[in-house]
């Protein structure tokens, strides 16, 4: 067996089926997980699982080594250790991108907030349901709808309200914060594109030109919901320290987008989105 397959044994034979609801009382032959519920877990193929520990199939890719880092329960370490055993080990100049196991299971416990992870340069990445139930599915939209920055300056269409004043100061902070993530990524291909297709329009050459530095951390929304109505919610942006990712969580400011929040849970996003 090869490395990568010693490796996802290993972690395989040391996790407790307990803890991921399998049965315990059921005759075992492995103290850990069996090879067919770590596929089920990770959502593939038993076969492949077996042709992976025993070294013959091809590395598998960076999608299918987060399901197993996830299904395996494996800390931020191993994981990058799982992904650069895969060959994915990601470039020192390039943004980071691949959301740690940590970060999605922090995702998982924030059910009842809009949750999004976000790159350093605004690419969504990831985000909960509830998420896409307020501000609308972003898997019916390309990868520019997913990235704040040219959403904001190319002027989509957005379920955000915005007084000129916040528009103003929202965009400001999201300059000032990408430019301090050029200094962070100066050889980064995609942040290069990226500033050459928003220096098109006129607001974001003006607003590059102040050369302001700084970090996004926080903005005041107001959401209007084609069901549900306005709802008013605080955005907090928390950055990860090692890999610049943007966990953005929305609050609500009152009772009333706290109750709206819960009706959008409640129902889930199939009802609501199914008319958008």
């Amino acid at each position: 067996m090869n490395e990568l397959g010693v490796a996802l044994r290993a972690w395989r034979d040391r996790l407790d089926p307990g803890v991921v609801g399998l049965p315990r009382h059921s005759p075992r032959r492995v103290a850990g997980l069996r090879r067919g519920e770590l596929a089920q877990l990770a959502g593939i193929s038993a076969e492949y699982v077996v042709r992976l520990e025993q070294g013959r199939a091809s590395t598998p890719s960076a999608q299918v080594c987060l399901a197993f880092a996830r299904a395996l329960h494996l800390s931020d370490d191993e994981q990058a250790h799982l992904l650069r055993l895969a060959g994915h080990a990601a470039a020192p100049d390039r943004i980071p991108r691949l959301v740690p196991a940590s970060v999605h299971r922090i995702v998982e416990q924030l059910a009842d907030s809009p949750v999004a992870v976000c790159d350093a340069a605004w690419q969504l990445l990831h985000w909960n349901p509830l998420f896409a139930a307020t501000f609308g599915d972003p898997t019916r939209g390309g990868d520019d709808q997913r990235n704040a920055l040219l959403f904001q300056f190319e002027n989509q269409a957005s379920r955000i309200r915005q007084t000129p004043a916040e528009r103003a100061a929202f965009e400001e902070s999201l300059v000032a914060d990408l430019r301090a993530t050029t200094s962070r990524y100066p050889n980064d291909p995609d942040i290069r594109a990226l500033l050459s297709r928003l220096n098109r329009g006129h607001r974001f050459r003006e607003l590059w030109a102040l050369r302001s530095v700084g970090d996004h951390q926080g903005a005041h929304k107001i959401v209007a919901h084609p069901e549900v109505g306005d709802i008013a919610l605080d955005s907090n942006v928390l950055t990860t320290q090692s890999t610049n990712l943007r966990l953005v969580v929305d609050t609500p400011r009152d009772t009333d987008a706290r109750s709206k929040l819960a009706l959008l849970s409640t129902i889930g996003i199939q009802e609501m989105t199914s008319r958008n």
